[in-house]
Parts: structure tokens; sequence; C-alpha cells
């Protein structure tokens, strides 16, 4: 197990004796998350990996490992319960959830919603399962506790609305953590609880019992999600994307107050990023400079040329010279 940065620990199952394995990793759970006992067909040779990251009170995870029951039993809440949600992306796998209220079955592209403090039987089935997740202290949800219990158990689909933002940013974050720094774990923090809360009042159609500045924090992320997926498009204006979020502009002005840059001067940044990347791509070194800046939404190639210039202070010609140079 290693310390790495934002109090990153990884475990992988090969580093120790098989006999070992299957007993440790049930340890790891029950210090990482909340205790449970775990059953597998595997305890001879069990093969699984993890990665968490502590970003506060909050923790993210991936994992990968072979079939499994985790079972979480009144007396193993009696004992210990740290009164958390948590929160898993299936990625590979499938399996199915039994609590007395409600039985999920799940699949890839599904989140399932659980809590340290009901008992539950959840069947994990896969070769091998994996999963990226969440735990996070019910505290930090600015929902009643009583209402936000009711959807534990729930699939919800990661492919759309708050679902994907919510995976979108677990998979980005565990994916490159060494781009992150200690210090930015309140940051990060502070975008994955107004995720959640948003996710948990949407579903319980309950988006006014959020305080004002988390639903303003849900949407500036749903707004800057947006804009990622439709930087294609030559007409993506602060008036096309406010009128998509039934807001004003004014109001899609005031999201942005706190950022470094205007609505369309982050639209900029974010295209000019873009193209960059596919300038320095030696699979795109046939397609025209001018044909790299439309597909990423520049309708005018000297508009693409001067802004390219301006940020950077090199033409792009030069920056798709000196990168595919690097790269032979």
């Amino acid at each position: 197990m290693n310390r790495l940065l934002l109090d990153e620990m990884v475990f992988r199952s090969e580093d120790l004796p098989a006999a070992d394995r299957f007993d440790y990793w049930t340890e790891l759970l029950g210090r990482t998350h909340a205790p449970m006992e775990l059953r597998s067909d595997h305890v001879d040779d069990f093969r699984a990996s993890q990665r968490v990251l502590g970003l506060g009170g909050v923790t993210v995870w991936s994992a990968t490992f072979q079939s499994l029951v985790f079972r979480r039993t009144p007396k193993l809440i009696r004992q210990s319960d740290p009164e958390t949600y948590h929160l898993s992306l299936v990625v590979r796998g499938n399996g199915a959830g039994l609590w007395r209220h409600r039985e999920t079955a799940y699949e890839p592209d599904d989140l399932f919603i659980n809590s340290s403090s009901l008992p539950n039987d959840v069947h994990s089935a896969g070769d091998p399962v994996q999963t990226v997740a969440l735990e996070m202290p019910k505290a930090l949800l600015p929902l009643p506790r009583d209402m936000a219990d009711r959807i534990v158990g729930t699939r919800v689909s990661a492919r759309d609305g708050m679902g994907a933002l919510l995976s979108q940013f677990l998979t980005r974050l565990i994916a490159d953590p060494a781009a992150y720094r200690p210090s930015d774990r309140p940051r990060l923090a502070g975008v994955v609880t107004p995720l959640v809360a948003a996710l948990f009042a949407q579903m319980l159609e309950a988006e006014d019992c959020l305080p004002p500045e988390t639903r303003q924090r849900a949407l500036t992320l749903r707004v800057r999600a947006f804009i990622r997926e439709h930087l294609h498009d030559p007409h993506l204006t602060p008036s096309t994307i406010a009128a998509a979020h039934h807001i004003s502009p004014s109001y899609l002005h005031r999201l942005f107050r706190d950022e470094d840059a205007t609505v369309a001067a982050w639209i900029r940044r974010l295209r000019l990023e873009a193209a960059r990347r596919d300038l320095a791509d030696p699979a795109l070194r046939a397609l025209p400079i001018h044909a790299v800046a439309a597909r990423w939404g520049f309708a005018r190639a000297t508009d693409f040329s001067r802004a390219h210039r301006a940020l950077y202070g090199t033409t792009a010609k030069e920056h798709r010279h000196q990168a595919l140079h690097r790269g032979t």
C-alpha cells in the first residue's frame, strides 16, 4: 500500500501471498468503509485492486475485484456506523442489492445508492467487477435525513442528467489523481457534494429543499458540462446556453462571476485547448489547421489564428510543428 497525492492509498492483491489476499481485502474494506461481511467463491486466491482518494470528509475510490457478496448486518451497524451514503458507478459486471424495503438489480452505467445505517445484502458478479464509488457523511448532505434515506437501494442511470455529471466527475478524478494537489481537496469536495445533493433532490423531486448556494453550484456544474459537450457547435453562445437552461443571460453571467473568465472567454479557452490537442496528435497531422479549428466551433480560421496567438504567443502552425517534431 502506497500513500501518494490526495491521501491516495493503492492496494493490489498480487502483492500478497494467495492465502492472505481475501482476509486482507476484508480488513481493508473495514478500515476504509463501513465494516461488512464478505463472501466469495475465490477466497483461496482472491484477485482485487483498489485506489482510495481522501478528499477531507468525502472518500472516492476505484475497485476491481472478483465476484463478491457484501453483507451489512444489524450487529455490524450497532458496532460501528459512520453514518455515510455510498454511491457506486458500475463500470463492469452486474448484481443485485436487497434491503428490507427494496430489491434492486444493477448493470454497467448504473449508479447504486447505499447507506451504512441500513442492513443489506449486495451481490456483485463479473470476471472481474469494476466500480468507481464515493462515500459521503450524511451530515454533509443538505437534505432531511429521513427524506434522503428513502432513495437507498435505488438504481440511477449514469447515462444522462445529474447521474451522468456525477459519474463523469468521479471517473475523471480517479483516472488521474496526480493532476491534483492536497490543497485541491476542499475544492474537489465542494464539487462532489452539490452534485450528490442535486442528484438526491432531483430523485426526490425536492429541489426546493436545497439551500440556494447548493442549487446555484449544481446549476453551474450543469452549465459547464453542457458547454464542454457542445464546444464543437459554432452557435454556442451565452444566449443559447442560457436558453437551454431556462435562465436569463444576465443570471448566466452571475454564475460565472467567481470564475477566472467570462462565459465567452471560458468557451474560447476550452476550444483552443481542444484544438491544440488535436494539432499535436500525430493521427491528425493530415487534417488542415482550418479544419481542426472548425471542428471545435471556430467558424472562421482567422478568428482561431488570432485567438491562438493572443493566448499562447505562437501561431497554430508553429505549435503543430513543434509538437509533432518532439514526438519523432
